[in-house]
């Protein structure tokens, strides 16, 4: 009896052993890698976004989770981190982050969202059939950048100089640029390119426009720099009564004048949808890149009375949302 008993004890013990090893060896990885501010504010309902299509964290899939900081060498040995721990997949938001991953991610499937000009940028072949193993949402196209300078101008009608904070390297932010300058002459504004990689460059930027001339204004166009240094640029702008002009709701309500550009929230959540069908067997080169929906325009009413600007009801009138 105290042999059986004691056999039994044993296959138990050996059964669970073997039973923990078999979960552990069927949880699916997903690699998350998104800025600081994200990971925060959207991680949480994000996970329960896969939960309720079915992927429950410690059950049947696990999080590794980066958040990365702007600096191209730092996102490099991140990027290193995630493509060696053999995820199932990873979902990337920004150009930056996709770029770097996309040599190191080999066959590692990558879905990405806040990207904008995907196709331009080299990451897939086009938006109906990507090809390769990278898939997602975009955010923003090129005429995005006339339509930032025109709200701005709205917003502080006297604005005829302004500084555009942008990452030089990225494809993307040329054509934003671009489509800026073509619509700075009829508007008679002055625009000026700040090409930024840190701290340090957005306050010498900032330095040297304030130097060149009247104050003017400020647009932050989207990517991981501008992300980080979002509380220099808006704390600065403000300081020297600059009104500003970001892509996301989060930063009006970190102080920007005004914002206008896609639901950032749920471009992201969209990804899910994406991350659930390809653990479930399909490619991403099946699965077509998508253009954000929804776009939001917030004004924020504390930073205008702060910069001495009255905002028009013209523009309050269209605001998604405002800030009182």
């Amino acid at each position: 009896m105290k042999r059986r008993v004691f056999l039994a004890g044993l296959w138990a013990a050996a059964y669970g052993d073997l039973s923990a090893a078999l979960a552990q060896r069927s949880l699916r990885t997903i690699g998350i890698w998104w800025s600081p501010l994200q990971v925060r504010e959207i991680l949480a309902p994000y996970k329960a976004r896969l939960e309720a299509l079915g992927w429950v964290e410690g059950r049947n899939v696990q999080f590794l989770v980066r958040a990365w900081d702007g600096d191209a060498g730092s996102m490099r040995l991140q990027a290193g981190e995630l493509v060696a721990a053999h995820p199932d997949v990873i979902v990337a938001l920004s150009n930056p982050a996709v770029a770097i991953l996309k040599p190191l991610g080999g066959n590692v499937p990558i879905v990405f969202g806040m990207v904008a000009d995907p196709a331009g940028s080299g990451f897939i072949q086009n938006l109906a059939r990507p090809g390769g193993t990278i898939t997602g949402f975009t955010n923003f196209e090129a005429s995005m950048g006339g339509k930032w300078l025109e709200v701005l101008r709205e917003a502080a009608p006297d604005t005829t100089r302004v500084l555009v904070f942008m990452h030089p390297e990225t494809a993307a932010h040329k054509e934003f640029f671009g489509a800026i300058e073509s619509l700075a002459g009829p508007l008679k504004i002055q625009v000026t390119a700040a090409g930024i990689h840190n701290s340090a460059e957005v306050e010498r930027a900032f330095a040297e426009f304030i130097a060149s001339g009247s104050r003017g204004g400020v647009i932050a166009l989207p990517h991981a720099i501008t992300e980080v240094n979002r509380d220099l640029i808006i704390q600065r702008a403000t300081a020297n009564f600059m009104p500003t002009i970001f892509a996301f709701e989060a930063h009006a309500y970190a102080g920007a004048l005004v914002t206008y550009g896609i639901d950032r929230s749920d471009t992201i959540m969209q990804t899910a949808d994406y991350v659930d069908r390809i653990l479930r067997g399909t490619r991403p080169a099946d699965l077509p890149v998508q253009a954000a929906q929804k776009f939001e325009l917030v004004v924020n009413l504390k930073t205008a009375k702060a910069l001495g600007l009255t905002i028009s009801p013209t523009l309050l009138g269209r605001a998604d949302k405002v800030i009182e």
